[in-house]
């Protein structure tokens, strides 16, 4: 049989049987089919002429989504995590003393990235679950005059989302540089880049923005390009030295790798199908979807980790798990017979929460509406509740 490289038989296109899940942890969500189906365009190269454009419309979309006039807005080929070292090796020097805000796994995980290369973390803690006062943040900027401040603005680890206001000014009058990790609330729920003075914000393309995970977006002021350009030593990772990026995402179109270019495409169509929906509209849908979760756990008998609802991050809720029964065992049972997934706590809340994630596409009220159903009759499956 002759065959070509757009004739493959369907035996070639794949071996995987992978079920249909409805995935409502804290992450990776649903992407919108169309954007699932732009993954299997046909791959171009990494400088080809329409990739090319194509990176020019996402910045484009990107700078409209973080709401900022950043020139230096991109996408690096991988997860938030590599934004989350992104951010720091960029910014800081060996010795430079960083405040970070831990009221959950991602302030550790920061603290652990900042001792690996050398800076020197000022950790401002509140417990699990709570938030941290915004007095302690400023305290410690004017204490410590760090070189940066580093905030989870959704830690989904707790369900927590820490308040930006502020915080922004107080940094550029002392001197010091605003850090968000906002991988869980881009496209959920208000963030608004340039009002709030943030020098270095970032994301996930596989949560509020329903694209495949693998790419993530990734905004600096220009004051912090301004102070990475005028480091003492060189930026210690050259995969993520936003200098050298910038000449690929920039007008000279220098080659610095070869880019997921398929989930670019992904990425693309999820940032327009936002744009259409208009950004306002987005955050409104996750706040009446993620309500109406609320009401109907309510009724379950189902208590929130967070008691405050202004305290409360949008896209993902954190549930209490009842006495007697076993978290892990409910997730198995929703997972095995209705094919959705949920996630437990881990760290500090191990085994005491449930996480339930309605983000992007997957912000719907049927959603809910079946989550609710199937966690009902887990209960009366399980426990004769």
């Amino acid at each position: 049989m002759q065959l070509n490289f757009f004739s493959f038989p369907r035996r070639f296109y794949s071996t995987l049987r992978l079920p249909p899940t409805l995935l409502l942890g804290p992450g990776p969500s649903n992407p919108n089919p169309r954007t699932l189906a732009s993954l299997s365009l046909n791959t171009v190269g990494h400088l080809h002429p329409s990739f090319l454009q194509l990176m020019s419309n996402i910045q484009h979309l990107l700078r409209s989504t973080f709401k900022t006039h950043n020139d230096a807005t991109l996408a690096l080929s991988g997860s938030g995590a590599a934004c989350m070292e992104a951010s720091l090796v960029n910014l800081l020097e060996v010795g430079d003393s960083i405040i970070i805000g831990c009221n959950g796994y991602w302030g550790d995980r920061v603290t652990n990235l900042a001792l690996r290369h050398g800076f020197k973390p000022i950790r401002v803690e509140s417990p699990w679950g709570q938030l941290i006062p915004t007095s302690l943040l400023v305290d410690a900027v004017k204490t410590h005059k760090a070189k940066a401040l580093f905030i989870i603005h959704g830690e989904s680890s707790t369900g927590i989302c820490q308040p930006l206001e502020n915080l922004g000014e107080i940094c550029q009058k002392l001197g010091t540089f605003l850090i968000v990790d906002a991988v869980v609330t881009l496209g959920g729920m208000p963030l608004l880049t340039d009002v709030s003075n943030i020098d270095i914000v970032y994301s996930g393309a596989q949560k509020c923005l329903s694209a495949p995970p693998g790419v993530s977006p990734i905004s600096f002021s220009p004051r912090a390009i301004q102070q990475i350009k005028s480091r003492k030593t060189p930026i210690s990772c050259f995969y993520l030295d936003i200098i050298e990026l910038l000449k690929y995402w920039g007008s000279d179109r220098i080659y610095h790798h070869t880019s997921s270019i398929n989930n670019f495409y992904a990425l693309h169509e999820a940032l327009s199908i936002l744009k259409e929906e208009t950004l306002e509209a987005s955050w409104e849908r996750h706040r009446s979807v993620s309500n109406l979760l609320y009401d109907g756990l309510k009724d379950l008998g189902l208590k929130l980790l967070v008691d405050d609802p202004s305290h409360r991050l949008i896209p993902l809720t954190t549930v209490k798990i009842p006495d007697g029964i076993d978290g892990k065992k409910i997730q198995n049972h929703l997972l095995t017979n209705y094919n959705i997934e949920i996630a437990g706590g881990f760290g500090q809340l191990a085994g005491k929460i449930w996480r339930i994630g309605l983000m992007g596409h997957n912000s719907r009220p049927e959603n809910v509406h079946l989550l609710l159903s199937a966690l009902k009759q887990s209960f009366k499956d399980l426990y004769k509740l």
